[in-house]
């Protein structure tokens, strides 16, 4: 359709000695003295339609492609507020066979072991997640320890903290066994700038290796800013 439409353009402007021109409001007019040319010249007519639905044709394309560019410009601010807001971190205590604890004073459990740090939230000489943004993160903590021996005690204690503040505490501590484990999963919401770590208390231990039985893991679910 396109191909005959640009033949019968080309075969008027090859038949007719005319030139049109627009007066701006999708009418075509010509630059010589006859004003009513399509009541005396059906071929110059014909091609006038032809230019003007043409120039219909175009204005509808160009509509169409600043309405596509506007709609890419919105899913590209998108995508750029998604990969702004990608926040999760994934730690273990260590690689190798190591207890920490126990301590005369409350310690944070500085974690060495990462598998995942994404926007590098978490610090391993701090011990210490910092939200990069408001929103709901989704917190998990595993605490692992070994009394060493039947009968000995087993202090396999740990809390979860923000800003200071305890959000959960786990605690194994008996004669009962000889090693054990205590997991918290929670959802909180926070702020850009808030602090969470993990405190070993006083008196309690945690041991672990290459297995990771200690793992410290938080991720934004959405961010509210």
């Amino acid at each position: 359709i396109s191909a005959l439409v640009m033949l019968s353009i080309l075969g008027c402007a090859l038949a007719q000695d005319r030139t049109f021109l627009w007066n701006g409001q999708g009418e075509p007019s010509q630059n010589d003295t006859n004003e009513n040319v399509c009541l005396t010249d059906e071929a110059s007519c014909g091609c006038c339609l032809m230019q003007q639905l043409m120039w219909r044709m175009e204005t509808f394309f160009n509509m169409s492609l600043n309405e596509l560019q506007r709609g890419l410009e919105r899913a590209q601010g998108v995508l750029n507020n998604i990969r702004a807001s990608r926040s999760a971190f994934s730690v273990a205590l260590t690689d190798e066979r190591l207890c920490v604890g126990p301590y005369r004073e409350e310690a944070i459990v500085k974690y060495g072991s990462v598998f995942i740090n994404v926007g590098d939230g978490y610090s391993t000489s701090t011990g210490t997640f910092v939200a990069p943004r408001s929103g709901v993160y989704n917190l998990a903590l595993t605490v692992y320890s070994d009394a060493g021996a039947p009968g000995a005690r087993l202090a396999a204690c740990a809390r979860l903290r923000l800003n200071g503040r305890t959000l959960a505490a786990l605690s194994e501590n008996n004669h009962q066994d000889q090693e054990d484990s205590v997991s918290a999963v929670i959802a909180v919401q926070l702020s850009a700038g808030d602090a969470v770590d993990v405190a070993l208390p006083a008196g309690c231990f945690l041991c672990d290796d290459n297995n990771h039985y200690n793992t410290f893991t938080g991720f934004l679910l959405y961010a509210t800013d």
